[in-house]
């Protein structure tokens, strides 16, 4: 083994669905993860979910389930995205284990004990969906700097963190240590907007809520989710607990990779935590950009959301593993249309792989009935591809220990498109007329075979299935299969191969968006209505729901959409105005046992009154509305409740 090494992704916070943008950071920290596993290093690949804190209480309530049933459920469905993305994570860590809960207890009192957590009062501004507090000046048009939601003003008994007290401590290290907070911009940004203009002492106890770790010594306080989330990164580990063998293996971690809207938390009050705790701090930090929408982050209030299931369903999981790889440069926004993705995987996986791997295979089956051996080298094209074939794994592995992914994958579509081109050089098909050239054609296919072989080592990484298709339908396997095969070339002594299906069929642009189009058409007229706002119990009790029995129906004239009833309250007749002749002949409502709403103030439709609302359900668009019935007859007048 090299050595050990630790990667960690944010633990994820339970929502209804993880878009393509969220799924990003798993699949990078996957791609370092095996990469390092294939290169010779022992790998830790942390990732999980943080599930405490008011915003999940508040849901949870609305529900009618506990947060715990909430999260249980939310949390199964993350793991099973994560099979579906072939995420290889050796732990998933929950806040809501047991283990973690003690450990952060154990912190907390540790700080506490310290003197580096005291007690005091908070006022101020906080989000609620972002778990944050902030000052009036760190408002943006007095909302959330982080996600612009608005903001409620809190004051309650808490403890705070010291966080001043550790300002020029925390400077002076990311000053002595470059690679602490990676790409640099995001350093500065931390520098010249948080910690220089001076750091504000961290409320990191609430009172308001009770869904969170309990402070051990004053339970009537749960501790702030950040400080909670955070430690999970070494309580998983079993920091804090008597088994501590990972801890003292893996910690501190190589990689903590993390979007860029939360390296504050990790490079501020994360290292903060460890050094008032005489932790050694992560060795990097890495905040990298978002996969944006429309020019826009992905958010399911702007409409803009990715499916990651859907895509992976239409065009494969590693089709969209090397988009998310590839499409995100070291450290900068990438963009998503469904167009810019299709032309992705015609150009670079079916015109480039697919298309070498099928030309290859098909050109050894033609020609030498599918068996391969070592051939004729010979040639300026045979040194070139042999050159460039042991030059691109040299470079990968530079540019994956840089973190710079997207460019280690342009780096293997070099080999991709040498060998594509030596096969226009050499052109077997010409070779192939002529018995006498037929150790040459063996050589040629051998070479395109063998740059081969390299291109599905490297690729194994980032497009772990695609890797193993090739590797059967080539018959590789075994040693030559080994990062230091794929510093050799000349590695294979014979094969059998066995071509199989096309990888990457070509795909139809024009179709397949508009077969897009019509899904995602279908999925926003089955998205729920928002619910208006909570009323309360008494301002409910203020409507007054009776059974109407229909008597008798009649259209408005001039309005197509009006008809006039008369109905009976038990007792008393009433007239109603209601918009649904569109749906509802007149004399089929007759005898009908309908629901109106029997106190609502008197209103003139087309200068007819109304006395009352008929109560129906609708789709949004309206292409088809249902009246609300009783489903047994029942005296008319009867209260609905």
């Amino acid at each position: 083994m090299k050595g050990k090494y630790y990667i960690t992704t944010p633990i994820y916070y339970p929502s209804d669905k993880l878009h393509i943008g969220n799924t990003y950071t798993t699949v990078v920290a996957d791609a370092l993860a095996r990469f390092k596993r294939l290169n010779g290093y022992d790998v830790f690949f942390l990732t999980g979910t943080d599930e405490h804190g008011q915003k999940i209480q508040r849901i949870a309530e609305k529900k009618g389930v506990t947060p715990k049933e909430y999260v249980d459920k939310i949390v199964a469905s993350i793991k099973d995205l994560w099979k579906l993305m072939n995420i290889s994570y050796d732990k998933f860590i929950r806040t809501t284990d047991d283990y973690h809960i003690k450990a952060v207890q154990d912190i907390f009192k540790k700080l506490y004990d310290k003197g580096d957590i005291y007690k005091g009062y908070y006022e101020g501004w906080y989000c609620t969906p972002c778990e944050s507090f902030f000052t009036e000046t760190q408002l943006v048009d007095g909302k959330c700097p982080d996600c612009g939601r608005e903001v409620e003003w809190t004051k309650e008994e808490a403890y705070f963190f010291r966080l001043s007290k550790y300002q020029d401590k925390l400077l002076k290290y990311i000053e002595e240590h470059p690679d602490f907070i990676l790409p640099e911009k995001r350093k500065n940004e931390m520098i010249n907007n948080f910690i220089k203009p001076g750091l504000e002492d961290l409320c990191v106890s609430r009172t308001s809520f009770t869904w969170g770790i309990p402070v051990s010594f004053d339970e009537k306080h749960v501790v702030y989710v950040w400080i909670d989330a955070l430690s999970n990164y070494i309580t998983a580990l079993g920091y804090g607990s008597d088994e501590k063998s990972l801890y003292e293996k893996y910690w501190p971690a190589d990689v903590h990779l993390v979007g860029k809207d939360i390296v504050r938390f990790h490079t501020i009050i994360w290292p903060i935590m460890l050094m008032a705790l005489d932790i050694p701090l992560p060795k990097t930090v890495f905040g990298h950009g978002w996969l944006l929408v429309d020019g826009g982050k992905m958010s399911k209030s702007k409409g803009n959301v990715v499916d990651p299931v859907i895509l992976s369903e239409h065009f494969g999981v590693d089709a969209v593993r090397y988009y998310l790889l590839r499409e995100i440069p070291f450290g900068s926004d990438g963009n998503f249309t469904s167009e810019m993705f299709i032309k992705r995987i015609n150009s670079d996986l079916a015109n480039d792989l697919g298309n070498l791997v099928s030309r290859t295979l098909t050109m050894i089956e033609k020609y030498f009935k599918g068996e391969l051996r070592k051939g004729k080298f010979e040639g300026e094209f045979d040194e070139d591809l042999r050159r460039v074939a042991l030059e691109v794994p040299v470079k990968v592995e530079k540019l994956m220990d840089d973190l710079k992914v997207s460019d280690a994958l342009e780096e293997i579509w070099t080999l991709v498109r040498r060998a594509n081109k030596y096969i226009d050089e050499t052109m077997p098909w010409v070779l192939a007329k002529d018995e006498e050239n037929k150790d040459r054609l063996m050589g040629v296919l051998y070479n395109l075979t063998e740059a081969i072989r390299i291109v599905s080592i490297l690729i194994s990484s980032f497009m772990p299935s695609t890797s193993v298709k090739i590797n059967e339908q080539f018959g590789f396997e075994g040693t030559i299969l080994t990062w230091e095969k794929a510093l050799e070339f000349g590695a294979v002594d014979a094969l059998l191969v066995k071509r199989g299906d096309i990888m990457f069929p070509r795909i139809d642009v024009e179709k397949k968006l508009e077969e897009l189009e019509k899904l995602n058409q279908q999925k926003e007229a089955k998205k729920m209505v928002p619910i208006k706002p909570e009323i309360t119990i008494d301002e409910f009790d203020k409507i007054d729901l009776r059974v109407a029995k229909v008597l008798e129906a009649e259209r408005i004239k001039g309005a197509d959409k009006l008809l006039k009833l008369k109905v009976d309250l038990g007792g008393e007749e009433r007239q109603v105005v209601s918009g649904i002749a569109k749906y509802y002949e007149p004399e089929k409502l007759v005898g009908k046992n309908v629901i109106l709403v029997a106190n609502l103030k008197p209103v003139k439709l087309r200068g007819v009154d109304s006395y009352g609302m008929i109560l129906a359900a609708s789709t949004e668009d309206y292409s088809k509305l249902v009246l609300g019935t009783v489903d047994e007859d029942i005296d008319a007048g009867s209260q609905v409740k």
